[in-house]
């Protein structure tokens, strides 16, 4: 998304012994007893290094952790095992971890919903599907609905998914994607283990809840769109192993057509052949089935949109609609027309359509008609339900959803309950508009709204029933930037909160990806909240919230502005008084963990502790690792001179300076991560805990790796559970804060 010049091996390599205290750990939090604590031996990791020196267009670049990337070699799961225990041995020390504990697994088990994806059986019969996760249940359930208010039947539970249809070996096998055929007879669904995302798909008949023997390998992040016969649908799969080189099994994904009951290895390829090996294709399919939109993700400011016209059978072939230009697309086909949504010509996103009469001239802007134009507000999904279009819209990083005609005229919004998320779903072919919302203090619910009728938010589903939310304040507050930008920040705090610099603070970032992140119910954020602390959520450069313009203001020469926007936000909130550097501490996870590093490695002095989880953190050597070439049009490569200056100037691990004196840091991996490789924590954390050195006692640098979990999708809620209780045990030792 580098030839190594490897030198032999120092005998005199060093070896890196960090004085961790023989008693119980100085964190500044020691007020309330721990249950069963015992003192933290003296632990000592030995770190060796090697004397690698790369040359990098004409810079020779130091890496002596090298050998920390070889994960299944038997030194390094053993360092890994030292590593794990020295977490261990100070992690379960603090003091109030069983009711942090306790308290975490008390907001979690509140449980999720999600909107339905409503499929019509017979005429005014439909079935609705759904996920719910209840309390006691480690993954979410698909449910399916006989009627709108009748009673959910369990359709696939993660829990009896093992191989062979007995239950799983333990609670990391996950439901990773599930799609229902146009009658709502089958279901396509992928399964997986330990967090890996490396799906299988497998097809249920919904009524008997049997599976078909149908069963593709290879369909990690699958995509389908099921036929109007019900009986085929096209997915997307990529290599088996040993059918490309080694390592590229994780790109050359394909579109292929299967027809039940025949051999997969045997199905059709009918889209990809010849691309670049990380093109990403992805499918829908017009509700008539006749027209098959296939968009290619060529990055993550550039995609690309093909049509086939199925009734051409084999003979079908790709129509271009949306190619060469850098710009984003999002096809909805419907039986009369195709709509785009897309930031072409509008950063901000607008939504046009494209006439099916005449598939050999419809390419390109000359054959699109506006539909819904650029406004101030972003512009990121678009329903079409009924006889009108559903259009969710952020403004400054809060959903708004307004509905139009199919034509574009507006009718009546549907008003939110609070400044929060929203996602919608329904069906083309009645009038049924379904609103999951959340915030920071409403779990996750399911509204049902008739578009025939005024519009009237009615409860459908709920999760959380009987809990009562703590007294929250939620606020905007804007930092400038080091250019002078304004940058969006959500402040969470107890309603009546001083301002006095006091509060224990986490500033939680992403940007990038163009990814949005929104006002969602947070375990991590109540729990501190309730404790007197403060949670802030910045809406950094990189990221989606405010455009494509927003987006590309925080990508490759200009990933150095994410940094700059998270500082000034930490700055701000201590200008605010919300805050002080020893109070605040920086939280992220994957590009946030690269951010995290980033920031504290450039200002150590403006944070108390840091939590970078499943972070990036070698840029000059990220794009060798699982699937991280796919990242390439977001970061660079280190093989382009120009590219690696702009990696080098800020990647963490390069840039951390021996004898400064580091904010407390906990860095987490999954061994299981198909994205991210464990060796960016692990490589990290011997660098600072060398850098670190004596300081290491008052400010410990630690890494947390599950043995059986992948990058966060598919976790089962008791790791989760345990995974938090860490973190923010953690974050809260060093930060001060009590209860």
């Amino acid at each position: 998304m580098l030839v190594a010049a490897f030198a032999l091996v120092s005998p005199l390599a060093t070896y890196l012994a960090p004085r961790f205290p023989a008693s119980a750990p100085t964190f500044p939090s020691d007020r309330m007893p721990h249950d069963n604590a015992k003192p933290a031996a003296q632990t000592f990791v030995a770190t060796r290094e090697e004397d690698v020196v790369d040359d990098y267009h004409g810079t020779a670049v130091r890496d002596p952790y090298r050998w920390l990337e070889e994960g299944d070699s038997p030194e390094v799961v053993t360092w890994t095992d030292r590593q794990n225990e020295l977490t261990r041995s100070l992690l379960d020390a603090l003091p109030g971890r069983v009711a942090l504990h306790d308290r975490i697994r008390a907001l979690l088990e509140l449980g999720a919903v999600s909107p339905p994806q409503v499929h019509t059986v017979t005429a005014g019969v439909r079935r609705y599907f759904h996920t719910r996760r209840e309390r006691g249940q480690n993954q979410p359930v698909l449910y399916v609905r006989e009627g709108l208010y009748g009673d959910d039947r369990p359709l696939v539970d993660p829990a009896t998914l093992g191989e062979g249809g007995g239950p799983p070996a333990d609670a990391t096998t996950a439901l990773d994607w599930w799609y229902p055929s146009h009658d709502g007879a089958l279901l396509a669904f992928g399964r997986s283990d330990d967090g890996s995302e490396e799906s299988t798909l497998h097809v249920r008949d919904v009524t008997t809840g049997k599976d078909l023997p149908d069963r593709i390998p290879d369909t990690r992040h699958a995509s389908i769109a099921w036929a109007r016969d019900n009986k085929r649908f096209f997915y997307t799969r990529y290599p088996a192993a040993g059918s490309v080189s080694a390592g590229d099994e994780k790109y050359f994904c394909k579109v292929f057509e299967h027809v039940l009951g025949e051999d997969p290895s045997r199905d059709r390829v009918i889209f990809g052949e010849g691309r670049d090996k990380t093109d990403s294709p992805s499918v829908t399919i017009s509700p008539d089935g006749r027209w098959l939109a296939v968009r290619v993700h060529e990055g993550y400011d550039k995609s690309e949109v093909f049509l086939l016209d199925l009734s051409q059978g084999a003979e079908a072939r790709a129509i271009p609609v949306a190619v060469d230009a850098v710009a984003l697309f999002e096809p909805i086909p419907m039986n009369d027309r195709l709509y785009l949504l897309t930031n072409a010509g509008a950063p901000r996103f607008r939504l046009v359509s494209v006439d099916y009469k005449n598939p050999e001239g419809i390419v390109g802007p000359a054959a699109w008609k506006e539909i819904l134009p650029e406004s101030a507000d972003v512009l990121v999904d678009v329903q079409v339900i009924g006889k009108e279009l559903v259009a969710s819209y952020l403004h400054e990083a809060s959903t708004r959803i307004l509905r139009f005609t199919r034509d574009g005229s507006p009718k009546e919004p549907v008003l939110l309950p609070a400044m929060g998320t929203a996602t919608v779903s329904g069906a083309w072919d009645n009038q049924e508009l379904f609103v999951g919302f959340t915030s920071y203090v409403h779990p996750p619910s399911v509204m049902l709204v008739d578009l025939g009728k005024p519009v009237r938010l009615m409860p459908w589903d709920k999760a959380g029933a009987g809990f009562t939310p703590p007294k929250v304040k939620v606020s905007q507050l804007h930092a400038r930037s080091k250019d002078g930008t304004l940058i969006p920040m959500f402040v969470v705090e107890k309603e009546g909160a001083s301002r006095d610099g006091q509060s224990p603070t986490v500033l939680w970032g992403y940007g990038g990806f163009n990814l949005s992140y929104t006002p969602t119910f947070s375990a991590s954020a109540l729990t501190l909240v309730e404790r007197g602390g403060v949670w802030v959520m910045a809406s950094l450069r990189g990221g989606g919230e405010l455009g494509e313009e927003w987006h590309r203001a925080g990508m490759l020469a200009n990933k150095q502005n994410v940094f700059d926007d998270f500082v000034a936000c930490a700055e701000a909130l201590i200008e605010a008084k919300i805050t002080s550097t020893g109070k605040l501490a920086a939280m992220g996870g994957s590009n946030g963990g690269l951010l995290v590093a980033a920031a504290l490695t450039q200002r150590p002095d403006l944070f108390r502790a840091g939590l970078s989880l499943v972070p990036l953190t070698d840029m000059l050597r990220y794009q060798r690792f699982r699937v991280a070439r796919f990242w390439i049009p977001e970061f660079g490569s280190s093989d382009d001179p120009e590219q690696f200056a702009w990696l080098y100037a800020y990647s963490p691990y390069h840039r951390v300076v021996d004898g400064t004196r580091y904010p407390a840091m906990l860095f987490t991996a999954g061994e299981s991560d198909s994205r991210v490789d464990p060796m960016h924590a692990r490589k990290m954390v011997a660098r600072l805990q060398r850098a670190q050195g004596d300081n290491a006692a008052e400010r410990p640098i630690l890494l947390r790796i599950e043995k059986k979990a992948g990058h966060g999708q598919g976790k089962p809620i008791s790791l989760l559970v345990d995974e938090l209780t860490d973190e923010l045990g953690f974050v809260f030792a060093q930060l001060g804060v009590v209860g």
